[in-house]
């Protein structure tokens, strides 16, 4: 073979070898700033839940900080699971909350309405904050406030967290899905049943809560993971979960830059809220099946 024939073989093969490349990249590979990062859950055993001993430490440290005991008077956390070994196969689930940037793609690619209220649509939840409180959070034509790109994406529904799931599933070829009570909670506690992704004493320099500030929400991953690597478990926004509380209500999990205490921010802790809420204390995270 005379070296000009070697030369475009060469050409030939490398441009092949680009177009088998391209062909074989997935949408997560050619846009994975738009996709959130995950870590695995190995498959085992953990507990779930909390027992009278743990559901006591929160009652006291809400009481402590608050100076009235409306927790305890109101049974907040008798509602939740009784601690019980669960046994879970293996599943990846985001580091983090769904950021600004990441729904911004996804209201890019589909035309979703973004998180965007008047006055009126706010004033018609009933929540007790004002609708100036919410202005920081407010997207603007379709764009996530300027300088929280990386802050958790709230004021969205569970149904605009479907969507946003069937969508990230279209692009990446992946079974995406809101985490379920029990995926969340291992994957935020760990094996052991710690009342914190961080042990059993309450640490508010861990989280983003009411207890130190800055009363808003941050940038994610700020503070230290937990046992398997995930971000802003505890504090920072309440996360949707798929579980069901009872006909159009959902199990929301993991507390607010707005709670102090922290009771409700241990993983155990539950509660429900409408399935149509859009809420500035509110956000989700994401998973998939292996």
């Amino acid at each position: 073979m005379r070296v000009g024939d070697s030369i475009a073989s060469i050409h030939k093969m490398c441009a092949a070898a680009f177009l088998l490349g391209m062909i074989a990249a997935t949408p997560a590979q050619a846009d994975d700033g738009d996709i959130p990062s995950v870590v695995e859950i190995p498959s085992g055993w953990f507990w779930q839940g909390s027992d009278s001993v743990e559901r006591q430490y929160a009652y006291q440290i809400d009481e402590q900080v608050y100076g009235h005991d409306l927790s305890r008077r109101n049974r907040w956390y008798d509602i939740e699971a009784d601690k019980w070994h669960v046994h879970l196969l293996s599943y990846h689930i985001a580091k983090t909350p769904v950021t600004n940037d990441q729904y911004a793609a996804f209201i890019e690619d589909t035309g979703h309405p973004a998180p965007e209220m008047t006055r009126d649509e706010w004033n018609r939840q009933g929540l007790i904050y004002n609708f100036d409180t919410i202005q920081p959070f407010l997207w603007s034509k379709g764009k996530p406030p300027r300088r929280r790109g990386n802050h958790p994406v709230v004021l969205v529904s569970w149904q605009d967290a479907e969507a946003y799931v069937q969508w990230l599933g279209e692009k990446t070829g992946k079974k995406w899905a809101l985490p379920s009570e029990l995926h969340w909670e291992k994957a935020v506690r760990g094996p052991k049943g710690a009342f914190y992704p961080w042990g059993n004493i309450f640490d508010p320099d861990r989280l983003n809560s009411g207890d130190r500030g800055p009363f808003d929400t941050m940038p994610v991953g700020q503070f230290e993971p937990g046992p398997y690597g995930l971000y802003d478990g505890a504090g920072q926004v309440f996360e949707w979960t798929s579980t069901s509380a009872q006909a159009g209500y959902r199990l929301v999990k993991g507390g607010s830059w707005d709670d102090r205490g922290c009771g409700v921010c241990r993983p155990a802790a539950r509660h429900g809220r409408p399935e149509h809420l859009k809420h500035i204390l509110i956000g989700f995270r994401v998973m998939y099946l292996d």
